[in-house]
This record gives C-alpha cells, sequence and structure tokens, in this order.
C-alpha cells in the first residue's frame, strides 16, 4: 500500500496523540491505589476482565491474551482465587488441566468498578455534546477493530533518524 505524505502527517498527529491517551491513562490508573478496597492488586482486574468477557480460560491462554508471562498470570490469578472472585475448574477437553472463570463475587466486584471508571469517564466527557460523545465511541471502536485487524509491521522498516513512538 502507497501512503501519501498527508496520511503519513496525519498518523503522526494521530500517534502522538495516541502516545499521550496512554501516558494519561497510565497516571489515572496510577492514582488509584495500586490494591482495591478488596485488596487485590488492581492489574490482577485485567484477569477478571478477560474471564468475564472471553469466558473460562486456562492461565496459558490468558498470558498469551494479556501478553504477560504465565508466573504472572499465575500469581494474580491465585490472588483472585484467594479473594474469591475467580475460582478453578476441570477443563471439559482435558481432565488434567483446569480453567479460571469468575464467581458471582467476581461478576460483582467488575460491576462494581466498571460503575466507577463510567463515573470517571462520564465527568471527563460531562462538557461534550452527545453527538461529539456518540462519534468518539463511534471512532474509537474502528480504531480499535483496525489495530485488531493489523499487525504493525516495525520491524520490517527503516527507522526515520530521531523517530520516536
Amino acid at each position: 500500500m502507497d501512503t501519501t505524505k498527508a496520511e503519513l502527517d496525519l498518523a503522526d498527529e494521530l500517534g502522538y496523540e495516541l502516545v499521550r491517551f496512554v501516558r494519561l491513562i497510565n497516571r489515572a490508573k496510577s492514582q488509584v491505589a495500586k490494591q482495591g478496597p478488596d485488596g487485590v492488586e488492581r492489574a490482577a482486574y485485567a484477569i477478571l476482565f478477560t474471564l468475564i468477557h472471553e469466558g473460562p480460560q486456562r492461565t496459558s491462554r490468558l498470558a498469551e491474551s494479556l501478553h504477560s508471562e504465565i508466573s504472572t498470570i499465575s500469581r494474580q490469578s491465585s490472588s483472585l482465587v484467594q479473594h474469591g472472585l475467580v475460582e478453578r475448574q476441570a477443563d471439559p477437553e482435558d481432565g488434567r488441566a483446569c480453567l479460571l472463570a469468575p464467581t458471582a463475587e467476581g461478576h460483582r466486584v467488575f460491576e462494581e468498578n466498571r460503575k466507577a471508571r463510567n463515573v470517571w469517564l462520564a465527568e471527563v466527557l460531562h462538557d461534550w455534546s452527545e453527538e461529539d460523545r456518540q462519534t468518539l465511541n463511534t471512532l474509537f471502536g474502528r480504531l480499535n477493530s483496525g489495530i485488531e485487524k493489523t499487525s504493525p509491521q516495525l520491524a520490517d522498516q527503516p527507522q526515520a533518524k530521531g523517530a520516536s513512538a
């Protein structure tokens, strides 16, 4: 695909805003306690989110899905199990293996956290028009879908001098 200079310039602006967005989200996450009120490490909520949205999974699949080490997923999932948010179930395809699945309490805690996130996002967007909020959701969804189906090929392309993420 041949890309025009104008397309590359717009992509550069988007890249800048995406890096800025990720930094701001990371800052917001760091301002929230490293552990939630229930004593669970905040990073472990990604496991709970995945299990709720994608269903019960093996630790190895979670590690792949979350781009994390199996040891990290094992530690975090053990904490979720200890707190009653996740349970281990026999894998119906292989009785020697187990699947991790959210419990009713896991669903409740997930919804509590989701509501808090939604209140914060509503505050962020409170002075936006309804049309702008709808447009943001539509475009963000399209962007995410495009990212999901298009792998970056940065290793195949020469880097420009002074280029940064």
